[in-house]
């Protein structure tokens, strides 16, 4: 027999219980006790010898289970030579009380699995129902038809009065003795279960006993009863090893005391049954006695095993609970520290990209250079521009998806930022970039900015990239209650079998070693993590030769109208002594605007110097955050460039303290112009008292557009974005 058929433990299986000799004497103090009441008193309330040798057949391996059937089987027979039993019942009889406990092991092994965990209730249930009740009833039937057979005639009555008797001691056995020793077996599963202490363990047993003394050796009045309360509370508070052991005592105390004549068993009145005269009274009286000892039987080792499976699954739980919390401190422990290394990644990478794309763009935009050292420099910045691309995808997606915070926003503004990257490569290969915006004039909509910035990029550079003549229309209209976003080329398109695959993460319609254009393949996978992160989704529309068009359906609420249009993006004025200020109204300063530009970087402070005095400004330089509030302090400045990780102070501690000064001093538009360009970083720096944040590597027209807007007045003010933030 094999799997849960199979009888025996496992060879390999670790030795649990006691050894085989151990069952053997259980086996023989079990039929002495059997035997010697049915000698002494005519009948026995109790048949234990039958579940001792069920135990043994499914604890031990098969040899040694083997030799204690073997000496089981001949102890039976000795005993019953002793007792001068016929020779054909004698072999008859051991055949029949071996095989019950044989068919019992055999149904406990099917219906309770391998492990034999009679710990948990439904087990123990099904252990009673489905392996211990059949094999009684058929071995009760056997042993019944066998003395129909060799036995004097008897009526009816008495041969179902004997069928029932036999079925209730030895249920009784088996449920009492084979649980018990099995769990036996399994007391170290048991440690820690009980919430008593073994002297309250042995308190309320010495009660029970006590308790089930008073009540049988009294003939006066019917108490069984009583014995349920100590016992109930054994269940609830002992393990299932306990309660079976003191299941055990109150079944020998009892027994005594009722075959001996005591108890309020016999104060039971009898029914009249026909054809049952002839049997003693005290045995039809053991009927009653069965049934109470098989209620408490079936009530307190359900209970036990219960309570006992609920404190094992409190503490699984609490344990789970310790793991869990544990697990989620690890988890933001190593979340922190993500951040932590991405942050300073970025920044790492962001600071000498500053000064390859700062001195790039100077050089491009220098009038005494000839033509193809401009093209090399525009080259120059190009690839600075695809590589913080690279970086900030690479970056992105190592952060994975982040809530949203929403604002009042202007989507053209937006498009026409993520125009910004793509504009360069799209006049060198002689495209047009348009925007045509069908939204309601000056209509604003509650988006996260960054978010569907960082959409609109690479959908906007792959379609310059795939695009050599022509060019690229991003189109915005109204869709229901939200809008409708579609970046179209007149490039290559893409095959439809791609289509599926295009946005995942390092996926590329052409990713042989002979491709025509770069990249890793995560811009189009951050686009759609994007616009789910905004609730909506994106679909593409392309053919081989016929462009590509990208559809963003963004469910973004109206928020309200913006008072006047907002600025465009100013295109900077390259030649000396343009005036940033020009025009932003008859209040503008006589002097030149005055700037201070702080950073401990030699190369960023020297790209910041040479733009801001391209717009005709006045630079004041300062290495960290302490010389930054001197010269605020110092100087009447009209804007501060802030870098934010500065030895001796920091940008954002220089931003607080420059806000404490008096007056103008400490109200001069303050400009993150920092690497730290993270989401947190962003409101970081608005929370310290910045008015804007602007992020490196800095262009030349990013720089125009925001000095532009800080000496016009058009930044927020330091109180309304800190409150924001």
């Amino acid at each position: 027999m094999q799997g849960r058929w199979r009888l025996f433990r496992h060879d390999a299986g670790r030795v649990a219980g006691p050894p085989a000799l151990a069952y053997v004497v259980l086996y023989a103090a079990a039929l002495a006790v059997g035997y010697w009441a049915m000698a002494r008193f005519g009948a026995a309330t109790i048949w234990l010898a039958n579940g001792v040798a069920t135990a043994a057949l499914l604890q031990l391996h098969r040899r040694p289970a083997l030799a204690v059937l073997g000496a089981c089987a001949a102890l039976d027979m000795l005993v019953n030579g002793m007792r001068a039993v016929p020779g054909f019942y004698l072999i008859a009889n051991v055949v029949l009380n071996l095989g019950m406990a044989f068919a019992a092991a055999v149904l406990a092994r099917r219906v309770c699995g391998a492990a034999l965990d009679l710990r948990r209730p439904g087990r123990l249930a099904r252990f009673a129902l489905l392996a211990v009740l059949p094999a009684t009833v058929t071995a009760g039937l056997a042993t019944t038809a066998l003395l129909a057979l060799i036995g004097p005639s008897r009526s009816l009555a008495i041969w179902l009065f004997e069928l029932q008797n036999y079925i209730a001691i030895e249920v009784l056995g088996l449920l009492l003795v084979t649980p018990i020793l099995l769990l036996l077996a399994r007391r170290h599963r048991f440690a820690g279960s009980a919430r008593a202490s073994n002297a309250e363990g042995v308190g309320l047993i010495a009660l029970t006993l006590a308790v089930t003394g008073a009540v049988f050796w009294q003939n006066q009045t019917p108490l069984m009863f009583l014995v349920f309360l100590p016992m109930t509370l054994i269940s609830l508070r002992l393990s299932p090893v306990w309660s079976a052991a003191a299941l055990i005592g109150v079944a020998v105390l009892s027994g005594a005391a009722t075959l001996m004549g005591h108890g309020p068993v016999h104060l039971t009145r009898l029914a009249e049954l026909p054809g049952l005269e002839s049997i003693p009274a005290m045995v039809r009286s053991l009927g009653v006695y069965n049934l109470f000892l098989l209620a408490m039987v079936i009530t307190v080792l359900p209970i036990s095993t219960v309570m006992t499976e609920r404190r094992r699954l409190e503490a699984c739980l609490r344990a789970r609970t310790a793991a869990a919390q544990e697990a989620r401190r690890v988890a933001e422990d190593a979340a922190c520290a993500r951040a932590r290394f991405l942050a300073m990644m970025s920044h790492e990478m962001r600071t000498p990209l500053n000064g390859v794309a700062g001195f790039a763009d100077l050089l491009a935009n220098r009038s005494d250079l000839d033509a193809e050292a401009v093209r090399q420099a525009r080259q120059i910045r190009e690839s600075s521009d695809g590589l913080l691309m690279l970086v900030e995808d690479i970056l992105d997606f190592a952060r994975g998806e982040h809530a949203v915070s929403p604002e009042p926003l202007e989507i053209a503004a937006i498009v026409r930022d993520a125009m910004v990257p793509s504009r360069a490569a799209a006049d060198a290969r002689g495209l047009v970039l348009t925007i045509d915006d069908r939204l309601p004039a000056r209509s604003r909509f509650n988006c996260d900015g960054r978010a569907l910035r960082q959409t609109l990029h690479p959908l906007i550079a792959n379609a310059v990239k795939f695009t050599t003549e022509g060019g690229v229309d991003v189109r915005l209209d109204r869709a229901g209650e939200g809008v409708v976003i579609r970046v179209s080329d007149t490039g290559c398109g893409i095959a439809p079998d791609h289509h599926a695959e295009l946005f995942e993460a390092f996926s590329q319609a052409d990713a042989s070693t002979s491709r025509l254009h770069a990249g890793v393949g995560l811009g189009l996978a951050l686009a759609a993590r994007h616009v789910r992160r905004l609730g909506g989704r994106i679909e593409v529309e392309s053919r081989p030769g016929e462009g590509s068009t990208f559809t963003l359906h963004l469910p973004l609420t109206r928020a309200a109208d913006a008072a006047t249009e907002s600025p465009t993006s100013a295109q900077p004025a390259y030649a000396d002594g343009a005036d940033p200020a020009a025009g932003a109204g008859s209040d503008a300063p006589s002097r030149p605007p005055r700037v201070l530009v702080v950073d401990d970087h030699p190369v960023n402070r020297e790209v910041a110097r040479i733009m801001v005095r391209a717009f005709g400004c006045e630079v004041v330089e300062a290495c960290d955050g302490q010389e930054a509030v001197d010269a605020a302090a110092a100087h009447e400045l009209d804007l501060v460039l802030m870098d934010v990780r500065m030895p001796r102070m920091d940008g954002l501690e220089a931003t607080r303290r420059i806000r404490a000064l008096p007056d103008a001093h400490g109200a001069v538009p303050v400009v993150a112009m920092t690497a730290d360009a993270m989401p947190e970083d962003v409101i970081r720096c608005l929370g310290a008292g910045m008015n804007a944040h602007l992020p490196k590597p800095v262009s030349q027209a990013s720089l125009f557009a925001i000095v532009s807007r800080a000496l016009a007045g058009d930044l927020p003010a330091a109180s309304e974005v800190e409150a924001a933030a």
